[in-house]
């Protein structure tokens, strides 16, 4: 468990449609193997450390006929942002991917002091 020490807690949010490969013949549409596809996102406000990052995805196209494999996680995360990864493998193959996210972590008041 992660302890935060602020009572000032920040929550950033967002959806971000990571690929539409189906388009234009993308890898992850054409592709087979392991595939991975990196985005960064860009936090509203500067958190005093990184927060915590929960990834899901909230809408996914995939070919139906081949097994439908997905792993979408956080990485890099710093106080600034963080990327989003979406990994498949295999025969899968998939159109598009949308994600959405939530940050949440200490962020700095009106009233603190920099010393």
């Amino acid at each position: 468990m992660r302890r935060l020490s602020s009572h000032i807690l920040g929550v950033d949010q967002g959806s971000l449609v990571l690929f539409s490969d189906f388009k234009d013949g993308g890898e992850m549409w054409t592709g087979g193997g392991a595939r991975e596809t990196r985005r960064r996102v860009a936090f509203s406000e500067t958190y005093r450390n990184p927060p915590v990052v929960h990834v899901a995805m909230s809408m996914w196209d995939f070919d139906s006929a081949a097994n439908q494999r997905a792993d979408i996680s956080s990485d890099c995360v710093t106080e600034t942002g963080f990327e989003i990864v979406f990994r498949t493998w295999g025969d899968t193959r998939v159109a598009r991917i949308r994600a959405d996210w939530m940050a949440i972590g200490e962020v700095s008041g009106e009233g603190d002091w920099d010393v």
